[in-house]
């Protein structure tokens, strides 16, 4: 994971014109360590240490192009973090869906206020909020009781504009791709171990698959346990005139 890992940090900044910020969030102990700065990624020397040292069974990392809004901060930076229905979220996105900002802003969220600009974080409050209301109560170790509604509101919002990204509630990693999303799975049957990796776009020459259209896919221990595929349709409308 470290090889991967550094040659993702290039990406922000060198190999590709991400140079507007970075984050990483991994599981440990329980929970999710959150490290993100406003800076190039590949000309971080902090985040160069996370890719050698950081072991974990999840993790969700990001670099950044500033697009919505333009602003160059910490509190724009991915990946963000909230807690909802008894348990911690990260996100990241990559696209844009800036119609989404009025239409959380006009609703009534009571599980998730953003603290940035950015439509990306107005996008995960928006899915938060469908959690809450939807999914609350339901056993998240059974896909099957929530992947369709989720792959539904992902649609939603992705008829705004582009709208891939990972999510995280601790246990199951969740990708959702709207054009541009690929994933690589690995499994040593001997070992009994099994890995994948999802990224927008390839990170070496192993043979990645691409996601469909509005494919949602969840993982756990790094085995799908759940796939979705999302209709196009209305998407949400906002509250003000």
């Amino acid at each position: 994971m470290a090889r991967e890992l550094g040659t993702f940090r290039l990406h922000g900044g060198e190999m590709a014109d991400n140079p507007d910020g970075w984050g990483m969030a991994w599981l440990h102990g329980g929970g999710f360590h959150l490290s993100k700065e406003p800076v190039p990624a590949h000309r971080s020397k902090l985040f160069a240490r996370l890719c050698d040292n950081t072991n974990s069974s999840l993790m969700i990392a990001h670099v950044r192009k500033a697009s919505f809004p333009p602003v160059i901060d910490m509190s724009n930076t991915h990946p963000f973090r909230r807690t909802c229905c008894g348990r911690e979220w990260v996100f990241a996105h990559n696209g844009m869906v800036p119609d989404i900002v009025a239409i959380e802003s006009s609703a009534s969220n009571p599980v998730c206020c953003p603290t940035g600009r950015t439509d990306s974080e107005y996008a995960f409050c928006h899915l938060l909020g469908r959690i809450a209301k939807q999914f609350h109560g339901l056993s998240f170790a059974e896909p099957a009781n929530w992947i369709d509604n989720l792959a539904e509101v992902s649609g939603l919002v992705a008829s705004l504009g582009k709208f891939n990204f990972l999510m995280s509630e601790g246990e199951h990693l969740i990708a959702y791709g709207h054009d541009r999303l690929h994933h690589l799975e690995r499994h040593d049957p001997e070992r009994r171990v099994a890995q994948v990796l999802v990224a927008t776009e390839p990170l070496d020459g192993h043979e990645w698959s691409t996601f469909e259209p509005g494919e949602l896919r969840v993982y756990r221990a790094g085995r799908m346990v759940g796939h979705a595929m999302a209709n196009t349709a209305t998407p949400p409308r906002s509250n003000q005139n």
